[in-house]
């Protein structure tokens, strides 16, 4: 089944399926309610200290995917719900970046497709 990324910020569509939050913090100027999602996954987001390092530069992109995945690989609970989700139905991971293509949504996506 397919996983999609999304910015939370944007409407709920059915197209969405199960909508899961995937960043470590919660989304500024956001309500639950209006988040429109099934669950909150932080500890599928990068840790505190990893994110810091990478600070959305587009040059450390590929290091930034290598140690998340080492991170994620370490963790399996964090992300197995999610993955048990794919393969039921169409998930959407959302994320609150205003980066589109080099964000941990879109790691996590390339993590769980290898393994479904």
């Amino acid at each position: 089944m397919p996983i999609n990324v999304k910015r939370v910020y944007d409407p709920a569509s059915r197209k969405d399926g199960t909508r899961f939050l995937v960043d470590r913090l919660w989304p500024r100027g956001l309500s639950k309610e209006d988040a429109k999602i099934k669950a909150w996954f932080k500890d599928a987001s990068p840790s505190t200290a990893l994110r810091t390092w990478y600070s959305h530069e587009p040059a450390k992109w590929p290091e930034f995917q290598k140690r998340f995945t080492k991170e994620l690989e370490a963790n399996a609970p964090a992300w197995e719900p999610i993955l048990e989700a794919a393969r039921k139905g169409v998930v959407t991971l959302l994320f609150s970046s205003r980066e589109l293509e080099r964000n941990n949504a879109v790691a996590l996506k390339s993590f769980l497709e290898h393994r479904l």
